[in-house]
């Protein structure tokens, strides 16, 4: 009886689901017996934290122009402004603190990083899975049609649509999106046609369980582990793709600034000496993109030990 019980559709969703599982508690002391994921974690975490209370931890909202004073501008770490206050990271051209400017810059980047890597994951999902379970020619259509997008370069593509959709939040989301979604297909088709040959969904097959249930609440549970893998690269890669445009000056726009264009706004007054204007929003996207790296990495090796060394 028990052994019916492990073979069912049910049962083999179950234990990855329970947050009580014996599987749940090893990935979770795995993951916290490396210190470079727990330090990686403990960054991402504080990061997001910030860029969250940032109204209420900046000194200045440096967007709102009755906040701003011309004569504060290119004022180097350390100096007082005009109303009294001290920019501990200095000011840029127009002014603007640049402690505040990080802190703002770093909801934009998270925004679009984790909002594009959500839907592109979600898309990609759903025609992964319709892919690798259909099989045949449907799915030789759709793996023609992601084979053909990844054989591009993922910022020629979202140059090209920017270029036809404008500049904006919502425009540089979606061009991520269409950028993105590929990756996911692939991981989870490559996940389901593997799946798709054990024995719990026969069993589930021989139920007459509807395909959708089949998909979504057996199939993809499995699939799981790898897509957790790749959203968490993904995400790194979508924020530095953000960041990469709108240093091109293509990506948004100056009233809703990300890192990358923080960092752009001071690249041309570096050799004069400014380095700060640049130098302090580098820093915080490099530490946001490392800290997101590490705990991708040991994320990879937890979930699938024949990568880890």
């Amino acid at each position: 009886m028990s052994e019916l019980k492990m073979k069912s559709p049910a049962g083999m969703a179950s234990p990855a689901a329970s947050p009580g599982s014996p599987r749940l508690r090893y990935i979770l002391a795995d993951f916290c017996a490396s210190r470079s994921a727990v330090l990686g974690l403990a960054m991402l975490l504080g990061m997001v934290l910030l860029a969250i209370a940032a109204p209420l931890v900046s000194p200045q909202n440096p967007y709102d122009l009755d906040q701003l004073n011309i004569l504060d501008g290119r004022l180097p770490p350390g100096s007082e402004s005009m109303t009294g206050g001290v920019y501990w990271l200095g000011t840029d051209v127009q002014g603007r603190d640049m402690w505040s400017g990080i802190l703002y810059g770093l909801r934009i980047s998270l925004l679009v990083g984790l909002s594009s890597a959500l839907i592109a994951c979600t898309a990609g999902m759903v025609v992964g899975l319709i892919a690798g379970y259909c099989g045949g020619r449907i799915d030789a259509m759709i793996m023609r049609l992601v084979d053909l997008q990844l054989s591009f370069p993922s910022i020629l593509i979202a140059l090209m649509l920017l270029a036809v959709t404008g500049r904006g939040v919502d425009k540089i989301i979606l061009a991520l999106v269409i950028v993105q979604w590929a990756y996911y297909a692939r991981t989870v088709r490559a996940s389901t046609l593997a799946e798709r040959k054990k024995e719990y969904v026969a069993a589930a097959n021989c139920l007459y369980l509807p395909q959708w249930r089949v998909l979504f609440l057996h199939i993809l549970p499995n699939c799981m582990p790898s897509l957790i893998v790749v959203l968490t690269v993904q995400v790194a890669n979508a924020i530095t793709l953000e960041a990469t445009l709108s240093f091109l000056g293509v990506g948004l726009p100056i009233t809703e600034p990300s890192l990358g264009l923080l960092i752009a706004n001071g690249f041309n007054y570096i050799i004069s000496g400014r380095y700060w204007i640049s130098l302090f929003p580098g820093i915080a996207l490099l530490l946001l993109i490392v800290s997101i790296n590490l705990v991708g990495d040991q994320l990879r090796d937890t979930l699938n030990p024949r990568l880890s060394k």
